[in-house]
């Protein structure tokens, strides 16, 4: 018994690792990073199905409650798959008409792929299958609330480790990456990332799990009618790990503001207000009436840490650490200072007129986009500024869709956690889940983090996250569970 339980453990530290891993070779945005990042990722999948063959695993009930989202993510797979097959010249016209064209200016008369190019379709579809096992792993190794907070408790420690490092760096005027100088960004903090914005993206996602995190711990457990109470409280915080987890929370908030990203910080405090605003709207549900709903010690605490996290951050440590920077950078903003992004959207709008249906192939967005280019913009983009219009130009209005739909049904996973758990950890990292999905779809207007692979797979973590809190039995143990397992299968 003892052996399951320790096999299923190093498959559960395994991917905790490589989570922690992901964002310090450059945020896994270069090849041999990304190879890594796949190879290890199938391993894990592959010593998973090893083990439950040989019932030594037992799988999350998050894993059973996210099968709509895990269905879209197989039918994401395929299609992608699609893309890349030799289809005829019929089925093309139908699809994608100007693929017919550009295979024919090629020389390509016969049967031919709907992706333009092949090569970067399948790199695309390898690290998309990676984010799907990514997502399923969570799911199915968090099978316990002490393994939930592990997970968010490393997380968490990996946002502290890059703000720190990034603060660190451009404070100090050093101005290392973890594997070689910095080039690019000098002055704003990057962490091991190369972009101030995709670390900015990392710190809302893990930010927003260790406030969920804060959230669940933080209900006080009695009534405080004198002082005496109140000072052994303060004395219980001073000496708790929710101290420690605020301090965290600082650090990145401090690493978040020195990035200088105007939408990262718009992002994270926006997603805070708009998901505690959320929070309180299912708490005064539930109570009734506003007064019954304040009258709650669980719905006064949330509001007092949330107007904390959202007043000292902002105001004092923000203006330590160089607020009036970031404000200078928004008040600067104009339409003639984003003019390169504005161009680069409406090229991209150009392409997608073009490629309405099916895209023009998962990754081809910088081989493609130069015909959209005007030739007196020779700016390089291997990117699109905007996640939406490029995973659309990539695979399409089918692809974006199956994409938001997984998005949308896991955001509602979350709000339903938050309703109908009453463990205040359940409802605490549903919260962080919702709170990082806002965060980082309203950052994807204006960047492109859902391209870079670490950022992509944390993301994927966060909508498991949605799921656990919705299924995850709360009273079951991992060895309990594997006793079930055992005794049902005997």
């Amino acid at each position: 018994m003892s052996t399951s339980s320790n096999f299923e453990q190093r498959l559960f530290y395994g991917l905790l690792a490589l989570l922690v891993w992901l964002p310090l070779p450059y945020a896994t945005n270069r090849p041999w990073a990304e190879a890594i990042f796949e190879v290890a990722v199938v391993i894990l999948a592959a010593f998973y199905l090893y083990g439950w063959r040989q019932n030594r695993v037992v799988p999350g009930a998050g894993f059973m409650s996210a099968k709509p989202v895990l269905w879209l993510l197989g039918v994401w797979s395929a299609y992608l798959l699609l893309l890349l097959l030799p289809l005829p010249i019929s089925i093309r016209e139908l699809l994608s008409p100007d693929s017919v064209i550009q295979y024919r200016a090629a020389g390509v008369e016969g049967a031919a792929p709907l992706s333009l190019v092949p090569y970067a379709g399948f790199m695309y579809w390898l690290k998309s299958v990676s984010y799907t096992l990514v997502f399923a792993l969570v799911l199915l190794l968090v099978n316990s609330k002490q393994r939930l907070v592990i997970l968010a408790y490393v997380l968490v420690l990996s946002g502290v480790f890059q703000a720190f490092f990034g603060s660190l760096m451009t404070l100090s005027g050093v101005e290392y990456l973890l594997f070689g100088k910095k080039e690019a960004y000098i002055g704003f903090a990057t962490g091991t990332f190369v972009c101030r914005n995709h670390l900015a993206g990392y710190l809302e996602m893990v930010s927003a799990i260790g406030i969920g995190l804060l959230l669940a711990s933080w209900a006080p457990d009695e009534t405080i009618r004198t002082w005496k109470q109140r000072v052994r409280s303060w004395m219980r915080l001073l000496l708790s790990a929710k101290l420690l987890l605020r301090l965290m929370l600082a650090i990145m908030v401090i690493g978040l503001v020195l990035t200088r990203s105007r939408m990262g910080n718009t992002a994270f405090f926006s997603s805070m207000i708009v998901a505690g605003f959320i929070a309180l709207l299912v708490f005064r549900l539930q109570a009734g009436s506003v007064k019954q709903m304040f009258a709650k010690r669980e719905t006064r605490s949330m509001v007092i840490l949330l107007s904390s996290l959202f007043v000292i951050d902002l105001i004092l440590v923000g203006a330590w650490f160089g607020v009036e920077k970031l404000a200078a950078r928004m008040e600067q903003t104009s339409v003639e200072h984003d003019l390169g992004r504005i161009e680069v959207s409406k090229n991209t709008l150009n392409l997608l007129s073009d490629y309405p249906l099916v895209g023009a192939g998962g990754g081809s967005f910088y081989t493609v986009y130069p015909r959209y280019r005007p030739p007196t913009y020779d700016a390089y983009y291997d990117h699109a500024h905007e996640d939406y219009l490029e995973i659309a130009a990539d695979t399409g209005g089918i692809g974006l869709a199956l994409l938001g739909s997984m998005v949308v049904l896991s955001f509602i996973a979350a709000l339903l956690a938050l309703m109908r758990r009453k463990d205040a950890l359940m409802r605490g990292m549903a919260f962080a889940s919702m709170m990082g999905i806002i965060a980082l779809l309203i950052h994807s207007t204006v960047d492109f983090n859902l391209q870079i692979p670490a950022n992509s797979a944390t993301f994927m973590v966060v909508l498991a996250l949605g799921w656990i809190a919705l299924g995850l039995d709360s009273q079951g143990s991992i060895k309990q569970r594997i006793k079930t397992r055992s005794q049902r299968d005997s």
